[in-house]
Parts: C-alpha cells; sequence; structure tokens
C-alpha cells in the first residue's frame, strides 16, 4: 500500500500537470498560498497565480471573470471560507452563469480542529447540492482524487470539489477507474451496508475490518461522486440489506445521508438507516479530529458498537 498523501499537495501536481499540457489554467487565491500548499507552483508557473488577498467574494467573481476569458480558473482556499463568505458569488457567478471554474474546498469538514466553528466546514455539500449546476465531488484516497481532479478540469463548466486538510493513505487498487456518477462499492456484504464520502470513507473501511473478525461482512460503499450521483446504481447497492448506516464529516442534513435517505425513501423501500454526522442544530467539536469523531459517533469504533446493536 502506498503512503499516505495530502490532497492539497495532489491538487497542486495535477494544476502544474495540466500546465504542462497545455491548460490555461490560473489557480486564484485569497492569502490562502500556505493553506493551498501552492508553493510548487508559484516555482514553477510565477505569473499564472492570482491573489486577491483575504477577499473571498473577490476571489470568486475574479474566478468567474478569468474563466469568461477562456481561463480555467481555479479557487483554492479553505472551504469554510469559499462556502459561506462568498455564497452568493458562487451561486450566481459561478452557478448561475455556467462559468468555467473549479472551487476546491480545502480544509473541509473539521479538518481545523480546535480552530472550531469559524472554521470548521460541516454544511458544504449541503450549500453545494442546493445550487443548480455545479457537480459535487468528494475523493477519499489519492488515487481518487488524482482522477477527480484532472477529470474536473477536463470538464467544461462549474465544479466543487471537497479536499481533506488530513494526509490519507490509499484504499484503491492501481486499476481503480473514477467515473462521474458511479459508486464505489469496496466490499459486498450481507444485511449491513456502510456508506461515506471523503475521508470518513477510511472508518467505514476501519469498522468493516474489525466486524469481519467478528464474524459480520458488510457492504462498504464510497460515494465520491455527489452531484452527478447514479442513484439507482446505489439503490442496487443496498437494497438487499435491512439498515444502511452513513457516516460522514458533515452535518447529518444535506450530505451523503440525506442522499442515501432520499434514495430509499424515493424507492419505496423498508430499509431502515441511521445517519452518523455531525447532529441536526449543532456544531462539530473544537478539538483534535480523534476526540471529535468519537464524540459525534463518527470513528471507527462507534460504526462496529451501531452494527453490533443490531444483533
Amino acid at each position: 500500500m502506498s503512503k499516505a498523501e495530502h490532497l492539497a499537495n495532489i491538487m497542486v501536481e495535477r494544476f502544474i500537470n495540466a500546465v504542462n499540457n497545455g491548460i490555461d489554467l490560473v489557480p486564484v487565491v485569497a492569502d490562502s498560498t500556505s493553506t493551498a500548499k501552492i508553493a510548487p507552483f508559484i516555482k514553477t508557473f510565477p505569473e499564472r497565480l492570482v491573489n486577491v488577498g483575504i477577499a473571498e467574494q473577490t476571489l470568486v467573481g475574479c474566478a468567474a471573470g478569468l474563466a469568461l476569458g477562456g481561463k480555467v480558473a481555479v479557487t483554492c482556499n479553505a472551504a469554510p471560507f469559499l462556502i459561506s463568505r462568498a455564497n452568493e458569488q458562487v451561486k450566481v457567478d459561478v452557478c448561475y452563469n455556467n462559468t468555467n471554474v473549479k472551487l476546491f474546498g480545502l480544509n473541509s469538514g473539521a479538518s481545523y480542529g480546535p480552530l472550531a466553528s469559524t472554521h470548521h466546514s460541516i454544511d458544504d455539500i449541503g450549500v453545494m447540492r442546493g445550487f443548480g449546476n455545479i457537480q459535487i465531488f468528494a475523493p477519499s484516497s489519492p488515487l481518487e482524487c488524482r482522477q477527480i481532479i484532472d477529470y474536473a478540469i477536463a470538464y467544461q463548466g462549474p465544479v466543487y470539489i471537497r479536499l481533506d486538510g488530513k494526509e490519507l493513505p490509499e484504499i484503491h487498487q492501481e486499476n481503480y477507474q473514477f467515473i462521474p456518477g458511479q459508486i464505489d462499492v469496496l466490499q459486498k456484504g450481507d444485511k449491513v451496508a456502510l456508506v461515506a464520502m471523503g475521508s470518513t470513507v477510511h472508518e467505514i473501511v476501519e469498522a468493516a475490518a474489525q466486524l469481519r473478525e467478528k464474524g459480520i461482512v458488510t457492504t462498504v460503499i464510497n460515494v465520491p461522486s455527489i452531484r452527478p450521483c447514479n442513484t439507482q446504481e446505489l439503490f442496487n447497492a443496498i437494497k438487499d440489506c435491512q439498515y444502511v448506516i452513513s457516516v460522514e464529516e458533515h452535518n447529518i442534513n444535506g450530505g451523503v445521508g440525506s442522499l442515501v435517505a432520499e434514495v430509499i425513501a424515493e424507492n419505496g423501500a423498508a430499509i431502515k438507516l441511521k445517519r452518523c454526522g455531525i447532529a441536526d442544530g449543532q456544531y462539530a467539536l473544537a478539538g483534535d479530529r480523534k476526540s471529535m469523531r468519537k464524540h459525534h459517533g463518527i470513528d471507527a469504533e462507534s460504526i462496529v458498537q451501531y452494527v453490533l446493536s443490531l444483533n
């Protein structure tokens, strides 16, 4: 298994690769060069970076303008500030006007830990799902991240990519192929399905491994493509299960748990669903990630206990 990698480093690697391959790509930052780990890009292409200062609304508006001028504009800053401070510009300048902007939400979820709710982004998927005309992705591994970014850069139109702020190990084989809309079934099991997006996929993979040692084989589903999403494929993967547990470092409303709930309801299925995430009306705990995930019941140990309680 390959070593863990920081997804922001992968982002910059793919930017450099794109420009080297003739793509007129321009990163836009809001004094977020450190957050974006963009130094290698600046060293290679010093005249290509646009830094608008701490002004997220200007960031998105500038990116939209660059896109209208024929550039592939990519914004690189922290997810909570991109989504909250520039909400109207994302909605109007990017989504409504269908500009070729790729929005990278860095350090998503509760990646910033002790910096608390001002720096946590636990509503970004819910917000972006409420906007029309933008594709939404949440990579869970280095290989998947590379493929999603390459796809997004080549795609003509708005894209939001939710990137975790910690290093993630690889969970995919070298022959894995990301396909927009397609779900990723990592393991087929019996009556319980575990579903997650982004970094919490690693929690359900670990939980599934612990459960196998106890003789319980679960279905494990990674949902990297939130929009588009082949909901029929998702339903087919869970339809024979009695229980589904969704896990996300996001509010339980609007994210992958809501997506699964919609799929179950729209198909009229008698499947019991437990949504694990930041509870309705709550903020993520301010603290280290391990403590936070345990507190909110989205760590592998908690997931194992949920499954064992079903038997």
